[in-house]
């Protein structure tokens, strides 16, 4: 069998790819990627070498390069973790967005549709967001039901590629999956995103950008069990149906930050006093929802998932990955990237 992963060199791709080429010997994973800023090859040491690992390096938003890949590999499945995902990049620059998250979707799954002819061989498992959901008050949570209401351009995007996928298999019965996940974090994570720049700010005692009142609320899943989630849906969740993912771990910004001051405090003999006084809150981002929640009854009541990490397990040993991993940070934190960083987060907080 034959599986492409595509995004493969990103964080919750290559974490996929770590986990389940060894598991699966008899299975060939192709990492299809097309290496932007957040891609790292570093992440995939651990598979590299193994006979059955590939790696492609294609835009999925280039039908041409797209199809090639198809006639070249001929794909039973397809895991689709591929997408800009930062939300304030989104804000600055949509179009990037718009390329990889609906036109990428749309490549692919119209290659799918024209090479794939025994749709009980095949999957196509579309790796979505909470944020498609919009914004929950104080109480509730997203339900598989959830009508959508994306307040960013990144959730929009998603949004359209989710409806795309569905679509498809309205339309042409086209063996399709969808995960819709809560917030993700764990090692290998870009520190654009709000945990790893938290973790990496407070061992540089850097400000903590924190936006607005840092009351806005988020359920935290740890990126293996997401894994786990993704590949139980792969191999057993009906065609045709949505699971959200969630990991019940709903905690404020400013409790995830402060979580992170006493774990780095406990691992490091840093003062956690020294450390809070680093946080500022900063004004608040356009758009910026207050609170997602999922309710993952669906994925643990018919297929048997549910998280094995809580967030203090999970968090505590995502701190201890980036102070053991001090040359992946180095590399991830030249060129391009600081540029971006000074640029964008010298008046504003880190994105989720």
């Amino acid at each position: 069998m034959n599986i492409i992963v595509t995004g493969g060199a990103g964080f919750i791709g290559s974490t996929f790819l770590n986990l389940m080429a060894p598991r699966f010997p008899d299975m060939t994973f192709i990492n299809v990627d097309k290496l932007t800023y957040a891609a790292n090859m570093m992440n995939l040491t651990a598979v590299s070498c193994r006979n059955n690992y590939r790696f492609c390096q294609v835009d999925i938003a280039d039908m041409s390069a797209v199809e090639a890949m198809f006639a070249k590999y001929s794909p039973d499945w397809v895991i689709h973790f591929a997408a800009e995902s930062h939300v304030d990049r989104s804000i600055v620059n949509p179009d990037d967005f718009i390329q990889s998250n609906i036109i990428g979707t749309y490549n692919l799954l119209e290659m799918c549709r024209k090479y794939w002819k025994n749709p009980e061989r095949h999957v196509f498992h579309h790796v979505s967001t909470d944020e498609v959901y919009g914004s929950l008050g104080a109480t509730g949570t997203f339900s598989e039901t959830t009508a959508y209401a994306p307040n960013s351009p990144y959730a929009a995007s998603k949004a359209a590629s989710d409806h795309l996928v569905r679509a498809y298999f309205q339309t042409y019965r086209l063996p399709v999956k969808v995960t819709n996940c809560s917030n993700n974090y764990g090692p290998y994570q870009f520190p654009e995103k709000m945990i790893p720049l938290m973790i990496l700010n407070a061992l540089d005692r850097k400000p903590l950008p924190v936006y607005g009142d840092g009351l806005n609320i988020r359920d935290w899943l740890f990126v293996e069990d997401h894994c786990e989630a993704i590949w139980t849906v792969a191999t057993q969740g009906l065609v045709g149906e949505t699971y959200n993912v969630g990991g019940n771990c709903e905690r404020t910004n400013i409790e995830v930050v402060q979580t992170i001051c006493r774990l780095i405090a406990t691992e490091t003999g840093a003062s956690e006093e020294d450390l809070l006084r680093l946080i500022t809150f900063v004004p608040d981002r356009p758009g910026h929802d207050l609170r997602y929640a999922i309710n993952a009854a669906k994925i643990t009541g018919e297929l048997g998932w549910f998280p094995r990490q809580n967030f203090e397990s999970g968090l505590a040993k995502t701190v201890r990955w980036y102070l053991a991993n001090t040359a992946w940070v180095t590399h991830i934190r030249s060129g391009a990237y600081l540029q971006w960083v000074a640029q964008q987060y010298s008046n504003i907080a880190g994105g989720e």
